[in-house]
């Protein structure tokens, strides 16, 4: 290689040029600032027609949450997120002002109709169905999915007296 090759190649090699548009550089000599506005986007809620509910009650609270067809969680909610403590996060009653504070989280999703899988065995199990039904929601199933045991622990042995 010769030293006029060596020279083509270095300065063939250059640093990529910054792509500046037509009205900065006239902005920047007439000795005006360039500002650049960014457009905020606003992301579209995702409407969903379908839902599934689900209805935890338990002796000590009780929880529903509200999914689309996949599994994903729209929103949740539990007596004890309202505030109820104790013994009366199971009543009926706190169960349907759970259903309510969801069924207000589902009003931006458009939520019409729900599959209703209730689990447990707390007082606010039907309390929670009515509460969906009232509160606008169209239930076309419900269905029990609490835990049975198909033979249980293993007995104690017989007691020898």
């Amino acid at each position: 290689m010769t030293k006029d090759t060596e020279q083509k190649k270095e300065t063939e090699v250059t640093a990529p040029k910054a792509e500046i548009s037509d009205e900065a550089i006239l902005s920047t000599l007439a000795g005006e600032e360039v500002k650049l506005e960014q457009k905020k986007v606003k992301k579209a809620k995702k409407q969903v027609q379908k839902g599934r509910a689900t209805v935890k009650c338990s002796y000590n609270n009780t929880i529903v949450n509200i999914s689309d067809s996949t599994g994903g969680v729209l929103g949740w909610c539990s007596s004890g997120l309202l505030g109820f403590k104790g013994a009366k996060k199971a009543t009926p009653y706190a169960a349907t002002q759970v259903v309510a504070n969801v069924a207000e989280k589902m009003r931006k999703y458009g939520v019409k109709e729900l599959e209703v899988f209730v689990r447990g065995v707390g007082s606010g199990r039907e309390a929670s169905i009515r509460a969906l039904a009232n509160n606008g929601f169209e239930i076309t199933m419900i269905k029990d999915t609490t835990p049975i045991p198909h033979n249980g622990c293993r007995a104690k042995k017989p007691r020898r007296v």
